[in-house]
């Protein structure tokens, strides 16, 4: 694809990280949740959020993964992306600003990114991974329609040991309406 693409909701803008950004990322990747249940790293420092703004200037451009920032009012609110796009498939991954939670903004970006996943890069199917404990994340998948597909057992490496992870797809045709899960864990 190369170019970024913009996706505007009704409250927020999802659009590209870029260099001026650096600060907010750095300070919200402070979020022990986030060290917790992401593929941050942990400790988060201001060259990671350095690295991580140049890296997805890089994956724009190859195609291989999309990642955008959701802006509220107040800025930088999370992250959305697409992440290992290849053969008509990707992961769909998310972290959210504490003081942005709570406000359907995760459940608003990432109904627009399965939008345009499955639409203009016409991929068949999204996978979405979780480390098991992460039931704010799993909340947002079960909204987006993503069937529970089971435990990963040490599916994830962490910040240290592998963790075991909870792994769930949507279709293109599958109806996006809530599911219900019996979370294993």
């Amino acid at each position: 694809m190369g170019d970024p693409v913009v996706i505007q909701t009704s409250r927020l803008t999802l659009s590209r990280p870029v260099e001026a950004d650096t600060e907010a990322i750095f300070e919200i990747c402070q979020d022990p949740l986030i060290q917790r249940f992401t593929t941050v790293p942990s400790p988060y420092t201001r060259e990671d959020a350095e690295t991580f703004v140049s890296l997805v200037g890089e994956w724009w451009e190859s195609g291989d993964e999309y990642v955008w920032a959701l802006r509220d009012e107040s800025g930088v609110a999370g992250m959305v992306g697409l992440h290992r796009i290849k053969a008509g498939a990707a992961e769909l991954g998310y972290w959210l600003a504490q003081r942005a939670r709570g406000r359907g903004y995760m459940h608003e970006a990432a109904r627009a990114v399965v939008d345009f996943a499955f639409g203009p890069l016409r991929l068949e199917r999204l996978e979405w991974h979780a480390v098991v404990g992460n039931t704010a994340s799993a909340a947002v998948a079960q909204r987006l329609g993503f069937r529970l597909e089971g435990v990963r057992r040490r599916g994830l490496a962490g910040h240290g040991p592998r963790v075991d992870g909870w792994i769930a797809g949507l279709l293109a045709d599958d109806p996006r309406t809530t599911t219900a899960w019996d979370l294993p864990g």
